[in-house]
């Protein structure tokens, strides 16, 4: 059984977008790709034609995927959002206790995370450690190399 995930409507439309794409473009150049390599000959010994096939099962596979997500996926309604605590699309100041370094990052689905665009993904360690926190907080998270302890000094919705 899948999973429900929650997208922002970017996101959602970054996905849709994405499944287009590998229907209505790479589809069609796979099954080009695999006419082109039978052309060539004989199939048996045609290792064009095996790398063409296996490369179009790669794609069914991707779209078969990204078809089953969309399936589950819902679209955040932010007016909704309790913006007194950390939840999914906060945009939470935090600032690392031990070196008094301030950051900021949106809280994010997994599928929109970009670490370069200050997107965390709810799922990863600091993302699950932020979650259900206010400001005044301090966000005590575990992660591979040791314990971080974060003050939570403002959170908003972009």
């Amino acid at each position: 059984m899948s999973n429900v995930s929650y997208y922002t409507a970017e996101g959602l439309k970054k996905l849709r977008d994405e499944l287009s794409q590998l229907k209505d473009v790479d589809r069609p150049n796979a099954s080009q790709a695999i006419a082109d390599a039978r052309d060539k000959g004989d199939l048996s010994e045609n290792a064009e034609y095996d790398a063409a096939k296996e490369a179009q099962g790669l794609l069914e596979l991707k779209i078969s995927k990204m078809e089953e997500t969309l399936a589950y996926a819902r679209l955040i309604d932010e007016s909704q959002l309790d913006t007194s605590k950390v939840l999914v699309l906060s945009t939470v100041k935090l600032k690392n206790q031990a070196n008094g370094m301030e950051m900021k990052y949106t809280l994010v689905a997994e599928s929109e995370a970009d670490l370069k665009a200050g997107k965390i993904s709810v799922s990863s360690p600091i993302g699950k450690g932020l979650l259900g926190k206010e400001v005044g907080d301090v966000a005590e998270i575990t992660v591979p190399n040791g314990t971080l302890k974060f003050d939570i000094l403002e959170i908003t919705r972009d």
